[in-house]
This record gives C-alpha cells, sequence and structure tokens, in this order.
C-alpha cells in the first residue's frame, strides 16, 4: 500500500497512553489484525481507572475491567507494550508517521517475578504518587497490586546501600542500575492520543483552603482513601487524627465551571460524588452528609434514578449554593464553611469533620502537550480533524467523559486509526 506520492505506509497503529480508553483502542485494533504499540508514560499500564475503588455503570471494582483487558494483550502477539515512555517528537504524514520516544530507566528487567525481595532490605522510601502523596513507599516498589506489566521499579532516588542491598537480595538477576534513558524511533502508519486526564491542582482554588487545612482533600484522594489497596487500606478516615467522620462536606465544580481555573463541565464530578456518598453510607451509617453544588448533572436515566435514591436518605442534604469560603476550626481540625443557599437566599455555615473538593478534570496535553501536529482548543483538550486524518484523541484527551463514553468513543477512533490505513 502506498500513499498519493508513493510513500510507504505503515501497518502498524501506535496508541499513547495506557489508560482504559488506549487499552480499548490498542484491543479493537489488533483484534482485528492490525500491530500496535502501547506507549504509557508510568511504569504500569491501567491509568485512572487503576486507582479507583469502583466505577460506573456498574460499580465495578478496577480489576474487573483491566484483568480481562490485560489478558488479552497478553494473548495477543500484535500488541507490544512500552511503559516508562513519553513521545519526543512527531514527523510525518498520515500513513507515514515516525516517532522519537524517549524511554526512562526502570532499573529492573524482564527477569523479575515481582516477588518483593528488593522492597524488604530497601531502607529507602519515597512519596507514593499512586495514592497522591498521602503515604510512601519503598524506593524499591510494585506501582500497585494491579501493575501491567507486574513488575518492580527503582526508584532513582534509592541510596547507594539500598542499590547493594536490593542487588545482593534478587535471586534472579533483575536489577541493573547501569540502565540508563534510551531513544527509541518507531515508524506508525497512525496515532491514537489517548492520553487521559488529571485532577485539577485544588491548591490553585485560593478560597477553599487545600493545602492549608489538613482535613480538606480531594475526591480523587477520597477514592483512595476508600480502595482496598490504598494508604488506610479501604478505611475512609480524616487525615490530622485518623478519627471517623460524622459530617463531611462535598464542595461540587471545585475549580470547574469557573473561567478563573476550568471554564467547562467536567462531566464525571457529580456522579463520583454521588458514589462517594454510598461509600461513607456503608462504612459510617448515621454519618451527615452535606452537598453543595450549582447544578446536579445525572446524564440518563440510570444515573438520574441513583441520584433519587440518595435523595432519600435522611442524612443526604443538597444544598443548591456555591461554597464562598472555608476555614479551620482551632483545636479541632474541623472545616468551617460558608455558601449561600440560592432556593432560600440565606447564607449557610457549617462545620464539618471533613471536607471533600470535587475537582475537575484536566486533560494532561494542556499540561504537557504533545510535540506533534495536533489543534487543541482553548481547554487544551485536543481536536479531532477527521477531514486531514492521521492522528485522533480518545476519551478524556478529547473531551470529558466517563468510563463508559470513553470506552465508546475509544472504539470509535481504533476504526478511525485503522481507515487511515486501509486508504492510504
Amino acid at each position: 500500500m502506498t500513499t498519493d506520492n508513493s510513500a510507504p505506509t505503515s501497518g502498524s497503529i501506535m496508541v499513547v497512553g495506557g489508560g482504559i480508553s488506549g487499552l480499548t483502542t490498542a484491543l479493537e485494533a489488533a483484534e482485528v489484525g492490525y500491530e500496535v504499540f502501547i506507549v504509557e508514560k508510568e511504569p504500569s499500564l491501567g491509568g485512572r481507572v487503576s486507582q479507583l475503588k469502583q466505577y460506573f455503570p456498574k460499580l465495578c471494582p478496577p480489576t474487573c475491567g483491566l484483568e480481562i483487558n490485560y489478558k488479552r494483550i497478553k494473548d495477543n502477539p500484535k500488541i507490544t507494550v512500552i511503559t516508562m515512555a513519553e513521545v519526543d517528537k512527531v514527523d510525518g504524514k498520515p500513513g507515514d508517521y515516525t516517532v522519537k520516544l524517549k524511554i526512562s530507566p526502570r532499573y529492573v528487567n524482564e527477569n523479575c517475578t515481582a516477588c518483593g525481595e528488593c522492597a524488604k532490605v530497601c531502607e529507602s522510601e519515597i512519596s507514593n504518587e499512586y495514592n497522591l502523596g498521602m503515604d510512601r513507599c519503598k524506593a524499591a516498589y510494585l506501582p500497585h497490586n494491579m501493575a501491567f506489566p507486574q513488575r518492580y521499579v527503582m526508584a532513582p532516588s534509592m541510596a547507594q546501600d539500598d542499590r547493594d542491598r536490593c542487588k545482593e537480595a534478587c535471586k534472579f538477576d533483575a536489577i541493573d542500575f547501569d540502565m540508563e534513558e534510551k531513544s527509541l524511533d518507531l515508524k506508525v502508519g497512525a496515532i491514537v492520543w489517548a492520553t487521559g486526564w488529571r485532577p485539577y491542582d485544588a491548591a490553585r482554588i485560593d478560597n477553599l483552603g487545600f493545602g492549608r487545612y489538613q482535613n480538606i482533600i480531594t475526591n480523587m484522594m477520597l477514592e483512595r482513601l476508600a480502595s482496598p489497596n490504598g494508604p488506610t487500606r479501604g478505611k475512609i478516615i480524616r487525615p490530622s487524627d485518623d478519627k471517623a467522620p460524622a459530617t463531611i462536606g462535598f464542595v461540587q465544580c471545585a475549580g470547574s465551571r469557573d473561567e478563573n481555573h476550568l471554564p467547562y463541565c467536567s462531566y464525571i464530578c457529580c456522579m463520583a460524588s454521588l458514589k462517594h456518598a454510598t461509600y461513607l453510607r456503608a462504612q459510617y451509617p448515621e454519618a451527615k452528609i452535606y452537598i453543595y453544588y450549582i447544578d446536579i448533572r445525572t446524564p440518563g436515566r440510570k444515573y438520574e434514578n441513583f441520584y433519587k435514591k440518595l435523595k432519600e436518605d435522611k442524612n443526604i442534604f443538597f444544598v443548591k449554593g456555591k461554597v464562598a469560603e472555608v476555614g479551620e476550626e482551632e483545636g479541632t481540625g474541623n472545616i468551617t464553611l460558608v455558601a449561600e443557599d440560592t432556593m432560600s437566599g440565606d447564607k449557610v455555615r457549617q462545620t464539618v469533620d471533613l471536607l471533600v473538593l470535587a475537582t475537575g478534570m484536566q486533560p494532561n496535553s494542556a499540561v504537557e502537550r504533545p510535540n506533534a501536529d495536533l489543534t487543541f482548543n482553548s481547554d487544551g483538550f485536543i481536536v479531532n480533524d477527521f477531514k486531514k486524518g492521521g492522528m485522533f484523541a480518545a476519551g478524556c484527551a478529547n473531551k470529558p467523559a466517563d468510563v463508559v463514553t470513553s470506552n465508546q468513543n475509544a472504539t470509535g477512533m481504533a476504526l478511525k486509526a485503522i481507515q487511515t490505513l486501509v486508504r492510504r
């Protein structure tokens, strides 16, 4: 197959990002016969979904969707997974791209069996970014219990004494501190950017107190607290004193629908907070939960029914009003907040044990813009140019979306990538 000017066309597809959208795109293309490269900057696939306790629509744990996808990847010789890799540059045109990758050293080779002996002897610790910095982990670490590939990582900051101990403890000659950063060039015919999203930096929202007061957390932090493999093994407790919270407040649209931060609706935040209310209710049947909102957005009948059921709970209070300011009660660590109830016009003052900010979804491409011929909207999402073709954005790289919508979109982008190869 050749392009119009007789340049050779690659039959390969590169998927940038190994989250749920990237996995779906890669599997859809590979299982109809196309060679696919999954390029993931983290040490493991799974993306944001792997950090969740449960996800909609069925409130499944992440193992439910990820394990079967990992098995499909293992069983498919058409898929090559490249972790700890970032796209440095993309040159070329649809059907004929040259991609330069930058691959960071893991300091662990494929001999690793994830036995964990290195972690046992390692004394150095680093911030656990998988748990959003809420705890620390060994500098010799498995990214998380669902990591794929199931292979340890040695942090570059590891002290020399620990390096020696880890190498000595490894029975499989899997640790290699001589590894260096390397480059790799790939020839591909189409690229799907499934670079996902990150929680908006709540510290930038001055009036909501994140970072100043210990008992203010974000929605993703609550998700990790509730997760069995999280920093508290699934127990939702206050960061300041490990106390079980009796009153919990949620601030919706924390940074979203705000011209000073994210001007758009992040789509997932309302349903995430409603889900979090069920987490809290399961652990604390008598806890009082206050949800401060501009609008509750529940797309679809199933989600609307979920919302209606929570409204029947006598200890869940929905307050239509935007939180204007927060503070900390002296001596207790409790959080005080002030909001205007737009239904009554009254100013509401409330004290809660724990405050959760429903921070918005920011595309990774807004912060780390790919070095490629792509079009971005003003919010940093990648705009698909189907007329030009060749490169496409899937899932939350293209727009705010939940898991179901992201997967549907990823299937479509796999087809668009295939069409690029077939038509040229």
